[in-house]
């Protein structure tokens, strides 16, 4: 098994790829495969942002991985002016949805009840089959909805770099 602990930057070149969906391009913890079929084994640190597409991990023997945004269906969503969309997305956040924002769309996870809520605003929505990296939030890390205590998320909280995209 191919165990991974470290996050590094981009590489020119890369031993192994990693195709992921957006879920578990968020977990720190996750038994995967290569698109070469090798068994990974990822041991990330807790409360950093998902990987992103194109990110890359070193493994323990050295051996650089690249990491790729799996295609998944998504709702595409569009609206007739900004006012609308903004609009959209108010709705969509006040539901904690997560959103990947274009300029001039949004996207989100395939959901029909979302879908007809989206349609009744006036919007756009089409399904697509494309990789989804919403918006990681404000605040990255410290927010949990554990039960189990504050003993396991003592990470403190990272504010966002707003403007900057990873």
């Amino acid at each position: 098994m191919l165990v991974i602990h470290q996050r590094i930057p981009a590489q020119d070149h890369c031993d192994a790829e990693l195709e992921l969906s957006f879920e578990a391009r968020s977990k720190c913890r996750l038994r995967c495969f290569t698109r070469q079929g090798e068994e990974v084994g990822l041991f990330l640190e807790r409360g950093l942002a998902p990987l992103h597409d194109g990110e890359c991990l070193k493994a323990e023997d050295g051996r650089v991985v690249r990491v790729h945004a799996r295609a998944e269906t998504l709702l595409h969503v569009t609206c007739a002016n900004a006012f609308e969309l903004t609009r959209a997305a108010y709705h969509l956040g006040n539901r904690h949805v997560a959103l990947q924002l274009g300029e001039g769309w949004l996207r989100l996870p395939d959901d029909y009840v979302l879908q007809a809520m989206l349609e009744q605003l006036g919007a756009t929505v089409e399904r697509i089959e494309a990789p989804y990296q919403p918006e990681h939030g404000a605040y990255g890390g410290g927010h949990h909805h554990s039960h189990a205590g504050e003993a396991e998320f003592s990470y403190a909280p990272r504010l966002h770099q707003f403007g900057v995209r990873t």
